[in-house]
């Protein structure tokens, strides 16, 4: 830990933690987020950091965030980058790990930490669990710096491309299936420096910080399910699409069914990049293991290893968003990019 008074740029984007009541639900308020904080004396406390609140006009429900609203968050951190020590952003859970993950994309070259967080309950409700969420991104970032774009709730730092929603109505809301937390906040503030290492390699000494933007891509994603016809595959395909995530069995497995399969091997024919992703909460893609895998690697097929399905999402709009070829897409792909997957 150190002394020096941190400065930490808190941006506002919408979701619960900033909602009231309204006849019609929650809504979000423009203005209550920024009084309420500047209310709080905990967040104002000698050990705490400096913080100035910025929101987002309009405020928005997560639900609602596209691609556009990533290259806006990424655009605020750009310009209020060289003024501050760290950043949070405050965003509804629903989509909080397609966001968290997106970020962690497009922010290339990152010396500071930026945090995602946000609440299960609005602050507005007497068991909130916004403050707690909100208070502790802001100490880890000023006292526990990790330069990457992470995502902290419910006592834990998740690395953001790494964690997925898991629970919609518990305060565990999230969950990193496939790789530990960062931190665990418990009564002691306990650092895994192993994970924090681990694939970290995402900055370049002789490139500074740079925000690597974004655009919409129709990508499509299918489940899997017995006896799903390869007609369901042909109409997405049929659509324009650039992109198609497979939700298998297992380790990576689907029928082999034939039409399907030609189907498939169409698309990445047609330059359409179509990615194999384990539909199951935990673990790992394997097409070598069995024959019907095997088939779906014949016909194109790239393995989304062990990404969160937010995270194979976003990479691939990062990666089409780009100038790069068919063939470069699919290489940038099957590497790990900023610790999204594991790869041995």
């Amino acid at each position: 830990m150190t002394s020096a008074k941190k400065r930490i740029y808190i941006a506002y984007t919408g979701g619960t933690i900033g909602m009231k009541k309204s006849p019609n639900g929650y809504i979000p308020v423009e203005g209550y987020v920024t009084d309420v904080l500047n209310s709080m004396t905990e967040l104002n406390r000698p050990e705490m950091p400096e913080f100035t609140i910025s929101e987002f006009c309009p405020v928005l429900d997560s639900s609602n965030m596209s691609p556009n609203d990533w290259q806006n968050i990424a655009n605020d951190i750009k310009q209020n980058y060289q003024y501050y020590d760290g950043f949070v952003v405050l965003h509804g859970t629903d989509t909080m790990a397609y966001t968290a993950s997106a970020l962690s994309f497009m922010l290339d070259n990152l010396d500071k930490p930026v945090i995602v967080t946000g609440s299960q309950i609005p602050l507005s409700q007497i068991r909130s669990d916004g403050l707690h969420n909100l208070l502790n991104a802001l100490y880890i970032a000023a006292n526990y710096p990790i330069n990457e774009v992470t995502l902290f709730f419910n006592n834990r730092l998740y690395r953001g491309n790494r964690a997925t929603k898991a629970d919609a109505d518990g305060f565990n809301a999230f969950d990193s299936p496939n790789f530990p937390p960062l931190i665990d906040a418990g009564i002691q503030i306990e650092v895994n420096a192993e994970a924090i290492n681990a694939h970290q390699s995402f900055t370049n000494i002789n490139t500074s910080f740079n925000v690597i933007n974004i655009t919409d891509q129709p990508i499509g994603v299918v489940s899997l399910y017995p006896g799903i016809s390869h007609l369901v595959i042909k109409n997405i395909l049929a659509q324009p699409v650039n992109a198609l995530i497979i939700q298998s069995y297992g380790v990576g497995n689907a029928p082999e069914n034939k039409a399907l399969l030609a189907e498939i091997e169409s698309a990445n024919d047609r330059g359409i990049l179509v990615v194999n992703r384990t539909q199951c909460h935990r673990g790992s893609v394997d097409m070598e293991g069995y024959a019907t895998g095997k088939a779906l690697q014949s016909a194109g097929v790239l393995s989304a290893h062990d990404m969160t399905l937010e995270a194979c999402l976003t990479k691939i709009h990062h990666l089409l968003s780009q100038d790069l070829s068919f063939e470069q897409v699919r290489q940038l792909f099957s590497q790990n990019l900023k610790g999204e997957m594991t790869i041995d």
